[in-house]
C-alpha cells in the first residue's frame, strides 16, 4: 500500500498558527491570557488530534498524515477541537469534567465550530499502529488480548473473563 506524504513545513507552520490562533480567541472570550504550548506533529493512527498533559507538561499532538489527507478539515474542526481541551484543562482541570462535556461543547460552540467528539476519515494510506496480540482461552474458545491486557494479566493487575461461558481467560501455551 502506498502512504501519503506528511504535510510539509510550510502546512505545519499553518497548523501552528492557526492553534495560536484559537488560543488567543480563548484569551479574549475568557478575558484570560492562555499561554501558547508545544504542537507537535507525532500522532499516527487513527487519530487526527490528541490534547495531552504529562506531569505539567501541556502538548498538542497532531497526525501529519491525516492533515495531509483532510487538510481543510483537519484546520476547520481538528485544530480549535484540540485548543478547546487545552482551554477546559486551563479553566476547570482535566479530572473535574467530562472530556466531551458541556463546558468544551461551549467553548466549540463559541469558536462557531459544530461540537463532535470524533471524526470520520477514510483511514486509506494513513499509516495505522498495529498492536500486538497474544492468545488467551477460556473453556469454550480462544480469545485475542491486545498487548496493555495482556501486560495487566502478566502483572497481576487485571483478570478477563469470558463473555460466553464466563471464566477466566488464561494464556494459551
Amino acid at each position: 500500500m502506498k502512504y501519503i506524504t506528511p504535510i510539509s513545513e510550510r502546512q505545519r507552520l499553518q497548523v501552528v498558527e492557526r492553534t495560536a490562533g484559537f488560543i488567543r480567541r480563548g484569551s479574549i472570550l475568557f478575558d484570560r491570557k492562555f499561554a501558547e504550548i508545544p504542537v507537535v506533529f507525532d500522532l499516527s493512527g487513527g487519530t487526527a488530534g490528541m490534547y495531552r498533559v504529562r506531569d505539567t507538561q501541556r502538548v498538542i499532538r497532531y497526525n501529519p498524515w491525516i492533515f495531509a489527507k483532510y487538510f481543510d478539515d483537519s484546520m476547520a474542526v481538528t485544530v480549535p477541537h484540540e485548543v478547546a481541551h487545552y482551554l477546559v484543562d486551563c479553566l476547570h482541570g482535566l479530572g473535574k469534567v467530562r472530556p466531551h462535556g458541556v463546558q468544551w461543547r461551549g467553548i466549540m460552540n463559541a469558536f462557531g465550530v459544530e461540537p463532535r467528539a470524533t471524526g470520520s476519515f477514510d483511514l486509506a494510506g494513513i499509516p495505522m499502529r498495529r498492536q500486538r496480540r497474544f492468545p488467551y482461552r477460556c473453556e469454550c474458545s480462544t480469545h485475542q488480548l491486545a498487548t496493555r491486557r495482556h501486560n495487566s494479566v502478566q502483572r497481576g493487575e487485571a483478570r478477563y473473563r469470558c463473555r460466553d461461558c464466563g471464566e477466566t481467560l488464561t494464556a494459551a501455551s
